[in-house]
């Protein structure tokens, strides 16, 4: 084989090796072509997500808000209940008060 043919033989290996490597790129590039609906989807989805996140959001300030009355309410039966508790404390030392009195003018 002398050198001429030698590198037609070559260019010829090289070239099918290139038409193997673009056909191979092509093939794959085919099979994982995105279609505009595989994209439209993934715009519905995008948006369905951004809608969850802003619906997440809302609650999650409602469930502060709520919490925040929740505990001024609590705060506030508290106060009330300790002011009932000292009100009957109070109503019972005077009861019993009366009772000491009241049995110590029969003794009389």
């Amino acid at each position: 084989m002398n050198r001429i043919e030698f590198i037609i033989v070559t260019a010829i290996i090289l070239f099918i090796a290139f038409a193997l490597g673009w056909f191979a790129h092509w093939l794959i590039h085919r099979f994982n072509r995105v279609t505009q609906a595989d994209l439209d989807e993934l715009e519905r989805m995008a948006q369905a997500l951004h809608e969850a996140e802003e619906t997440r959001d809302q609650a999650i300030a409602y469930l502060h808000h709520r919490e925040e009355e929740l505990g001024r309410e609590l705060t506030q039966v508290q106060a009330e209940l300790r002011a009932a508790m000292d009100g009957l404390r109070e109503a019972r030392y005077e009861a019993d008060q009366l009772q000491r009195q009241m049995a110590e003018r029969r003794g009389e």
